[in-house]
């Protein structure tokens, strides 16, 4: 025994609702149901909404004036022309940099330089040194001679 929605009947107070009004009435009753329900959730964030308090903007004004004066008066308008100043600034610092790195180079190779000089003057004085040894010895062997022929010159002729 199956029974169908259009055997189906409700009496209601001496009424008789048929199966199909019963199902269009219940989709009806239902749809409205939750039609006024979200119409009273949305009723209930509105009010939520309007619950809350609205932050005062004065403060903020405030601060956006002070921020506004502090740009005027650091004259903010100017700083592209000074970083331009600055960037040209620097180009001539690397540049003079360049150059005195050179410098440093040379006076490198010149502190090598006078180092070995340094060791050949050492070498020349040392030299020096022998060479005046050597004039000791001729004089002393120079006066030797002198006298061995003073020497022989009184021997061949005494009565001078």
């Amino acid at each position: 025994m199956t029974m169908s929605l259009e055997d189906t009947e409700l009496k209601i107070a001496g009424t008789s609702f048929k199966g199909v009004y019963i199902a269009i009435l219940l989709s009806l009753a239902t749809t409205l149901g939750g039609g006024v329900w979200t119409a009273s959730s949305l009723y209930g964030r509105l009010q939520g909404v309007e619950a809350q308090e609205i932050p005062d903007i004065k403060p903020t004004l405030k601060e956006i004036s002070l921020i506004k004066q502090q740009l005027t008066d650091n004259d903010v308008s100017q700083l592209k022309a000074k970083l331009a100043e600055l960037g040209t600034n620097l180009t001539t610092i690397m540049a003079q940099q360049d150059k005195l790195l050179t410098i440093q180079s040379q006076v490198t190779d010149l502190e090598k330089e006078i180092e070995s000089m340094k060791a050949m003057v050492t070498e020349a004085k040392l030299l020096a040194e022998g060479v005046t040894d050597i004039e000791k010895s001729v004089k002393v062997v120079t006066t030797e001679i002198d006298d061995i022929w003073k020497g022989l010159d009184y021997l061949s002729n005494p009565l001078n």
